[in-house]
């Protein structure tokens, strides 16, 4: 199994050694911390909420933070337990201030995706479409500055698009 991680470890490493700079580092910072403590998806959904015409959109992105919180920070991290790459790459260096749960999978990239996957349902695709690149962003952040291996990050996209979806269809979202 340990093969299998191993494109991981080296996709990490050449960002570290190849892509890294001072300018980036601050940029993925600044894309990162958008979305410390589900920030960014927090404030969409009550903007979508306080939005007569995008109520709907607003009710389903704040069900789908539900569910992906559930997933995420109650059930999976915890049964999971995967260790954070910094942990384990002796040579990687950590630029954000270190987590304190485990790294499977990223709340980040799953909160932000939840959110944006039913924008992406539920509104104009000239919102969508960038709601789902600020997503994008946002889950590579958390690669690039060591706190998240790839996989953890798909994971978060995976999980984050499922609640979306789910929370669409449960609020009574139509597919167009």
């Amino acid at each position: 199994m340990e093969k299998f991680f191993e494109w991981e470890y080296r996709f990490m490493m050449f960002l570290q050694n190849s892509i890294r700079g001072p300018l980036q580092n601050k940029v993925m910072w600044c894309i990162t911390s958008l979305e410390n403590a589900g920030f960014l998806s927090i404030a969409a959904c009550l903007a979508l909420l306080l939005q007569p015409k995008w109520r709907r959109v607003g009710e389903a992105a704040t069900v789908s933070m539900i569910l992906e919180f559930l997933v995420v920070n109650l059930l999976l991290k915890n049964w999971v337990a995967r260790v954070r790459p910094y942990h384990l790459l002796e040579d990687l260096i950590l630029l954000v201030q270190e987590p304190a749960d485990y790294s499977f999978p990223s709340g980040h990239t799953g909160a932000a995706f939840a959110v944006a996957s039913v924008m992406f349902l539920g509104m104009p695709h000239s919102i969508g479409v960038p709601a789902l690149i600020v997503a994008s962003l946002i889950g590579f952040s958390r690669i690039y500055l060591g706190v998240h291996f790839p996989t953890d990050v798909l994971g978060g996209v995976v999980i984050g698009c499922a609640a979306g979806f789910v929370a669409w269809k449960l609020t009574g979202g139509k597919l167009r």
